[in-house]
């Protein structure tokens, strides 16, 4: 890569998490482009409706765009050169001449359980309260645990373990990416292994304008393929079922020897309906493949199941 002389701007929501997600990414380019320069990568923090709007659900809201929106406007005015996101956040439409053009490594794709009272969701005392914003994470720990109660848990990650402490709710699931992400690992009770986790949890993306040539050649460098390949499967599988906050939606691709094992599922928010497809394949079939799962997904929950 020649020369640049250009300054980087970043674009990230200004959450802890979000600004380590934003440092990492200049970590990765400083550390593969060793002719830029520090002061040339700038990170700008924008305020997203989705981070200001803290009373109701995301449901109610409008969904994931409401993380991306002020972001990629700002890409599209020129005021950004990329944005990093919460793969998990971004709408399975992107905006006209913007693109997902780098994915960073993955970290651990599972929800952590949180709660000083179990320490897992099965020994949680009957009648107890676990708070979450994720429809998703509501509906499955309804089905694991119909005795439970679930609420509307809001906030970034250090607000919700002050509102746990605060004896708001007895448990609560984050994901373990961004507990690792910020040093807090340690907070989780452990990782939960037998729940499917949110589309893409745990992939950082990069957006950048399509026709910035020379900001496509910087990230190519730190594009990690095979997060690519298992997030295009989960992303065509949410594509299938034009996946939105309302329907809570699970899935997660995993890659070993050049093949794609797909898992996914849609659950009603109360839990009690349940519908899983899979399917496994070469990684060249890796959106063909999600997009047919969702599809069957689809069919098995019928136009009511996406009416609730």
């Amino acid at each position: 890569m020649t020369e640049t002389t250009r300054t980087i701007r970043i674009g990230t929501r200004g959450s802890p998490l979000a600004l380590a997600q934003a440092h990492e990414t200049r970590n990765r380019l400083l550390a593969a482009h060793p002719q830029l320069r520090d002061d040339q990568i700038e990170i700008v923090a924008i305020s997203t409706k989705g981070d200001r709007v803290l009373d109701r659900p995301l449901s109610e809201l409008g969904g994931k765009g409401l993380f991306t929106e002020e972001i990629e406007n700002g890409l599209k005015a020129g005021s950004l050169d990329i944005a990093v996101h919460s793969m998990k956040d971004m709408p399975t439409i992107i905006h006209e001449g913007l693109g997902i053009s780098c994915l960073l490594p993955r970290e651990d794709v599972r929800d952590a359980f949180i709660c000083h009272k179990a320490a897992s969701i099965e020994t949680l005392a009957p009648g107890m309260l676990v708070g979450t914003a994720s429809l998703r994470r509501q509906a499955q720990i309804l089905r694991l645990r119909p005795d439970l109660r679930v609420a509307t848990f809001r906030g970034n990650v250090q607000s919700r373990l002050r509102k746990l402490e605060e004896g708001q709710a007895d448990a609560t699931l984050l994901a373990m990416a961004g507990l690792r992400r910020l040093g807090l690992e340690h907070v989780a009770a452990g990782p939960i292994d037998n729940l499917l986790p949110a589309i893409a949890q745990g992939a950082i993306g990069v957006e950048a304008r399509l026709d910035d040539a020379e900001m496509a050649q910087l990230l190519l460098a730190i594009n990690d393929q095979a997060t690519q390949h298992c997030v295009n499967a989960e992303r065509a599988l949410l594509a299938a079922l034009d996946g939105s906050c309302r329907t809570p939606i699970a899935g997660l691709a995993t890659l070993a020897n050049g093949r794609i094992r797909l898992r996914g599922e849609i659950l009603t928010p109360d839990g009690r309906e349940y519908h899983y497809a899979e399917r496994e394949g070469p990684v060249s079939d890796a959106a063909a493949m999600g997009y047919d799962a969702g599809a069957e997904l689809k069919r098995r929950g019928g136009p009511t199941f996406f009416a609730i």
